[in-house]
């Protein structure tokens, strides 16, 4: 009846902790307020952009574009990092940048192509 027991939890707890794992696993998680360099940020936005190129959210031909602007912005809920990606040869012009926007901590927010 022990062993059953632990069988059981044993069980139940590897089917409920493989699901409680939401997405890629990123070393670009940071806690506090404390604002990161320019470099680590710029190092968190090429670890995203190659996730984002593993998942199929955007072309594999980006792998190859470096980053070429970041700034801070004034964002919906203070200072954002936004690093911008351009890619001149892309056919569909609307797709030429990739934005990429992160907490002033690090923290990745969002990709999209409108800067918005």
């Amino acid at each position: 009846m022990k062993n059953l027991l632990s069988i059981t939890i044993l069980t139940a707890t590897l089917i409920f902790s493989s699901g409680s794992i939401a997405g890629e696993a990123s070393s670009c998680h940071f806690h506090g307020k404390t604002q990161v360099t320019e470099e680590v940020v710029i190092n968190c936005a090429v670890e995203r952009k190659d996730i984002l190129i593993k998942q199929g959210k955007i072309d594999p031909s980006w792998k190859a574009i470096e980053q070429d602007k970041i700034e801070l912005v004034d964002g919906k809920k203070g200072k954002e990092w936004l690093v911008t990606f351009t890619d001149p040869t892309v056919d569909d012009k609307t797709k030429e940048k990739l934005y990429m926007f992160f907490t002033a901590p690090g923290n990745f927010i969002a990709a999209n192509f409108t800067g918005k």
